[in-house]
């Protein structure tokens, strides 16, 4: 179905058209400006999509000193079209054309990339989307460390597992109606089971009922829970939905900032420190080099996918 998206939005009438359903309801585009910016923006629009797609695919096939650079950009190239299904007079200044992020520039002598850190800026591409697209006004942080955000993707989990650190616990699945969290949980986050079910209520829909027993808290739903994003919720790409084990990494953000601050760092690491990502795939002497390979992996299919399920809800078809 994602790829079908994709493929629907390559014509210059389907693009147009898309963009011009996406105007109808926004707030501030002149009545006068739907048909006009529709059309205006549908070739940067295809572009960004092409470009986006052909990243991908390619950084599939180069060799994986490339691949972090290639899946950064394709991510970027996917957040602009995103952008201009809600944003019709994008960029509005050239201040959003950063990436929105910043890296250490000179790493230490005993680096480890799991240790290393990304910083959030104030403007550029990133803080631009995650306030216009996930209407995220505040940031649960403004350094976070490149293990917390690994930690966050949950097909890295049976690493995690693997490594004796688990970071994420399962808890349900997309569309299901009961959510079980362990009762270990509480011990991590300092908590009583009253104040645990307070702090997560925010981010669920409506329960119809909390049964608290001696291993588990169990939450009955009222409707599905679908929505993930700017949640402490993760999902894998089998729907399985997986929560923070440690207090330290309860971030209600979306799984993309997850994914483009780890591509972020990944590429700054390939492009301007050869020796170091050099060595590590050679050598591959740290633990940094299973969780990276097996990250762009996932990264591969999984950033596609998402952007793939946003342009499908905006056609109203999900």
């Amino acid at each position: 179905m994602h790829n079908s998206i994709f493929t629907f939005l390559t014509s210059q009438e389907t693009a147009q058209q898309f963009l011009y359903q996406c105007y109808q309801n926004l707030p501030g585009i002149k009545t006068t400006d739907i048909e006009l910016k529709s059309y205006e923006n549908c070739q940067s629009f295809m572009y960004y999509l092409d470009h986006g797609r052909k990243l991908y695919k390619t950084g599939e096939q180069v060799d994986i000193l490339f691949r972090p650079t290639l899946f950064f950009y394709g991510m970027s190239h996917f957040m602009k079209a995103v952008l201009l299904t809600k944003r019709p007079y994008y960029p509005e200044s050239t201040k959003m054309l950063a990436h929105g992020v910043s890296s250490r520039k000179r790493k230490k002598k005993a680096y480890t990339f799991m240790d290393d850190e990304v910083k959030i800026q104030h403007h550029g591409l990133l803080p631009y989307y995650a306030k216009h697209i996930l209407n995220m006004e505040r940031w649960p942080f403004e350094k976070v460390k490149m293990k917390s955000m690994f930690s966050l993707i949950p097909e890295l989990h049976m690493l995690f597992q693997l490594n004796h650190d688990e970071q994420l616990v399962p808890v349900g699945h997309v569309h299901g109606e009961i959510l079980h969290f362990p009762n270990s949980l509480l011990d991590q986050y300092h908590i009583t089971a009253q104040a645990f079910i307070k702090r997560i209520k925010t981010f669920l829909p409506k329960m119809n009922s909390i049964e608290i027993e001696q291993n588990h808290i169990s939450i009955e739903l009222a409707q599905p829970f679908t929505d993930i994003n700017n949640h402490p919720f993760f999902m894998d790409q089998k729907r399985r939905i997986y929560f923070p084990r440690f207090r330290d990494i309860f971030f209600p953000i979306s799984k993309l900032i997850v994914h483009y601050l780890l591509l972020y760092n990944l590429s700054m690491l390939s492009r301007y420190e050869a020796g170091w990502w050099g060595d590590l795939m050679v050598t591959k002497a740290e633990i940094d080099y299973p969780f990276i390979v097996e990250y762009l992996q996932i990264a591969a299919q999984n950033v596609p996918n998402l952007f793939g399920s946003y342009f499908i809800e905006q056609t109203h078809l999900r």
